[in-house]
This record gives structure tokens, sequence and C-alpha cells, in this order.
């Protein structure tokens, strides 16, 4: 195997490239917008593949024993690599394609490996000396989408079903209250009421819609309201009205995070051996402390049957919040693609 593998993190909104070293350093990061049905909506999704199969290819350098990393922001089968579905990329689309097939048709002269973007996460995160000791390892991604993944560090894998799928929490049904009242709102896979909807970055946009909606009032007096009036983009008019201390962004954050707290709930309701729980992505990164704190908040307020009472901090010890670079699927694309993984 060549010392240098081309890595690639494609997600929902950017393409992300590096030159990954086997001693675990990343190299020259390059990133691009990625060709998504929200970027062209004009597209198939035949023609969305083809864009992103020619764009992989294209900026792969022609050396002897080329070989490529992707962690990849879709729903696939993690032993064959076949993509099931991509809310972020391709929309309701959800027809299996063998991408590793259409990327070896285009460069036969390379060698692919392809994981799911959380994996690439999580086996970078699981790398770190302080989690050598854990039993497991939970790490959730809050962007564009949602997902999650356990690894047994004792055995070293992580578990799959029939369909080669883990952990994929963003399209499980969910619920979600603003201004005292129900909201239903519309994942970007096509469905109702499911996870993303309401606490992706995206799904966060939506409710904030639906809050303003709601209280045309209390919007517009408030400082996420008069920042987004002022021009300011949602995402940083958001941290910065956190920042500020306003209530009406606070409650928006608290409606966004219950569902994604019901889960971390039940998950280590169920399965004690998961020794950390860590939170990683862009709407993680964006709003830092204040995400936590929104969680956390629901977690103290609910946490677990007797254990919580009992043990107070059991679920403080246990929930952690990445900085950027301390779960990065690009590395994590290039320990699997130095393992061989998928097999």
């Amino acid at each position: 195997m060549t010392t240098a593998i081309t890595v690639f993190d494609v997600g929902g909104t950017h393409i992300r490239q590096a030159w990954w070293l086997r001693g675990g350093e990343l190299h020259t990061r390059t990133s691009r917008p990625s060709p998504s049905f929200k970027r062209f909506p004009g597209a198939t999704v035949a023609e969305l593949q083809d864009m992103m199969v020619r764009d992989l290819c294209d900026t792969v350098p022609e050396t002897p024993d080329a070989v490529v990393g992707i962690s990849f922001g879709a729903a696939l089968d993690h032993h064959s690599g076949i993509v099931y579905a991509s809310a972020p990329l391709w929309g309701e689309h959800s027809e299996p394609y063998d991408l590793r097939a259409a990327l070896a048709s285009r460069r036969p002269d390379v060698r692919w490996h392809i994981v799911n973007d959380v994996t690439a996460a999580l086996l970078h995160a699981a790398a770190a000396s302080s989690r050598s000791g854990h039993r497991k390892v939970l790490l959730a991604t809050i962007s564009s989408g949602i997902a999650c993944r356990v690894i047994d560090q004792r055995q070293g894998r992580i578990p799959v079903d029939g369909c080669g799928l883990q952990g994929e929490i963003g399209h499980l049904p969910a619920v979600a209250e603003l201004a005292g009242a129900p909201v239903a709102l519309d994942c970007d896979c096509g469905k109702t009421g499911h996870l993303a909807a309401y606490a992706s970055g995206p799904g966060i946009a939506r409710l904030a819609r639906v809050l303003e909606q709601r209280e045309p009032g209390r919007w517009a007096a408030s400082r996420l309201g008069l920042l987004t009036a002022d021009g300011l983009g949602f995402e940083a008019a958001l941290r910065r009205a956190l920042d500020e201390r306003d209530e009406l962004a606070r409650e928006l954050l608290d409606a966004a995070t219950a569902p994604v707290a019901a889960v971390l709930r039940t998950a280590l309701c169920l399965d004690p051996e998961i020794d950390e729980a860590v939170l990683t992505g862009g709407v993680v990164h964006g709003l830092g402390h204040h995400y936590r704190r929104a969680l956390m908040g629901h977690l103290t307020r609910q946490g677990l049957y007797l254990t919580s009472e009992r043990t107070p901090d059991w679920l403080e010890r246990r929930i952690t919040v990445t900085g950027p670079g301390e779960a990065d699927s690009l590395a994590g694309a290039g320990i699997a693609a130095c393992a061989g993984v998928p097999a």
C-alpha cells in the first residue's frame, strides 16, 4: 500500500479532500460544494450520482497502486458499500446504488474503500488514547443529516444488521414542540416526523420558521429575529443570539435538542456498557457549549429511572461534545482504507 492515501469526506453540503499518511496525519486539505439536489434542483438523481463519480475520480492522482478512502454521507451497507439512500444528497431517492462499482468502472487503477461518514468519524474518535479503556463508544453526528454508530472497543468491531446498517437514528420517528404546541415537519427523505426533520441543521431552520409564524411579535423583538432581519445568516445569527442569552433562541434550541436527548437516553438505558456518547457534526461545532447545555438540560430534568437519582452525574460523565478535528471523517476514511474496510 502506498504511504499516502487520498481521502474524501462526502457530505450533503461539501466534499472535503486530503492526503492521509499512515502515521495518522492529514495534509493538503481542500473543500468544495457537493453535487446535491439542493445545489442542482433540476438534475435527476442519476445525473447527481454521475457528477459525484466524476468529481471523485477526476481528483485522484494517477499514481501506481493508488488507494482511496471515502467517508460517504449516506445509509450504506457496511459490508458491500452499496449506498441505500442519502437524503442530504439525493432527497427522497432510495434505490440502492453501487458507488464502488461506478468508481471502479471509471478508475479501475484505484483501490476504493467506502464507509459511512459516521463510521469514519467513530473510527477516528475511538482511536484516541483516552478511549482505549472504554467498553463501547457511541458517536452521534448532528449536521445536515443525523446518524450514530456504536463500536465495541474490546472486539474492534461495529455490529451491523442483515442490511449492513446500524444507527440510522435520523430517520426514527420523533416528536417536537414549539410555543406549547406540537410541530409536524417533513424530513429531507420525504417522510414526516423524523428526528432529522427537527434536529438537523436544516431541521432547526425549519423549526425557526414555525416559531416565527406562530409568534411573530416575539420573533421580531428577539435578538435572533433582529439579527436575521439585518441580513445575518441563520446559523451565525442563532449562535450570536445564544451568546447574548436570547430567550427565544434558547427556546428554539431546546425544542431541537429534545428528540436527540430522547434517543441518547434510550440508548444509554438499553446498553449501560456505552462508556461515552460523543457528539459531533456541524451543528454541534457551530453551537458549541450551547448545544451541550440544552441537551444536558433535558437529561437532567428527565434522566434514567433510578440511576439518575442514585448517581446524578452518571449521564453527565458520559456525554461529551467534540471540537473540530476530534472526530474527523477524513482521518477515519484513512483508517478504514489502511485496514481494508469494508471487507
